[in-house]
């Protein structure tokens, strides 16, 4: 008989574990806002029923200004306390205290975090830890970066500050042209990273290794046209005409990818049998306005209509897990070991 492999040993009832993770952040901070609002706070409970109707566990993956906004407090400490969902930390560094100029803008140019000097870092990332520990009466386990920028430093402070998983990796992505402190070398690039969970390693974090961190990354997967002609995104005289019929990725994400891509994507990872599927969403794209992509209360109405085939797909096949909860359960079938960082 041939051994169980770890996508096996990670099903419950021969189903695929499903997060559903949410950058649980101010409105449409895609305009660099110079005061940050956070009305979208009020359009959570919608997508939480719509959640709950699938026995899915959304993570809300909280900024700053987030934690600070009594209606979302509100609402998450009932989500946790139904166990009906998961609060973790999600840190955009030009407005988290302890705020320190770090270029002529932080609010226009919005830094990453792994721009800043190590000090830097942790004050951040021990601040916020701490106030959303407070808020929510409940330890912080799971974490994404601000704007997807992570490295081994960072990943070493959140060891230190008790953090479990994080979900900050989208393999096949180079942030590299996405700038933030304008004489930095911009966001990380994940091109050669893996597509499943691992124990990372902080000193290469591409490389799955013994460690206490546990890496469950995005779910995105090559288009259709890109596994064929891979070259038509390299060659510039055609990328421009290959971008126009499909992205080289489609990610499991409405904002980056339509239903169809979507659906796509879920089931690539099932012919895989992926270990898990990941899905996010940002808080405000969920408020008319409150994004770039949905403008309009119809452009949100749509949204849903698009969630509910996405989820009814997803249902017959996934089971609804927190970031926290496959944490526990990769530990409990893997070989993890609690090494230092």
């Amino acid at each position: 008989m041939p051994p169980v492999t770890m996508p096996e040993r990670l099903r419950i009832m021969s189903k695929t574990p499903f997060i559903i993770t949410i950058d649980t952040e101010g409105d449409d901070l895609w305009s660099r806002p110079q005061h940050i609002t956070t009305r979208n706070a009020q359009y959570l409970p919608r997508f939480q029923t719509l959640c709950e109707r699938f026995r899915f566990k959304p993570v809300y993956l909280t900024n700053y200004e987030m934690v600070t906004s009594d209606l979302f407090v509100e609402f998450g400490r009932d989500v946790v306390t139904r166990g009906a969902g998961e609060i973790g930390m999600h840190l955009h560094a030009w407005n988290s205290p302890p705020l320190q100029p770090l270029t002529s803008d932080d609010f226009s140019f919005q830094p990453y975090l792994i721009e800043y000097p190590d000090a830097i870092m942790k004050e951040k990332i021990k601040t916020l830890t701490d106030l959303l520990e407070d808020r929510f009466d409940r330890k912080m386990v799971s974490h994404r970066a601000g704007r997807w920028g992570f490295d081994g430093r960072y990943a070493a402070i959140l060891v230190a500050e008790g953090y479990r998983v994080d979900c900050s990796v989208t393999p096949g992505v180079d942030w590299g042209g996405n700038p933030g402190d304008p004489g930095g070398n911009g966001g990380t690039d994940y091109t050669a990273f893996p597509d499943h969970a691992y124990l990372l390693t902080p000193s290469d974090i591409s490389l799955p290794g013994p460690g206490p961190l546990l890496e469950v990354p995005m779910t995105i997967r090559q288009s259709r046209l890109h596994r064929m002609a891979p070259w038509a995104y390299r060659v510039p005289l055609v990328r421009s005409a290959a971008y126009r019929v499909t992205p080289n990725l489609n990610w499991l994400c409405p904002a980056e990818s339509d239903l169809g891509a979507m659906l796509a994507v879920a089931r690539a990872a099932r012919r895989e049998e992926a270990a898990h599927l990941e899905f996010m969403l940002h808080s405000s794209q969920f408020m008319p306005g409150g994004s770039p992509t949905y403008r309009s209360a119809s452009q949100i109405d749509r949204l849903y209509e698009h969630l509910e085939i996405l989820f009814e797909h997803l249902s017959s096949w996934c089971y609804g897990t927190t970031l926290q909860e496959f944490d526990t359960l990769f530990s409990r079938v893997s070989d993890r070991q609690t090494v230092s960082a």
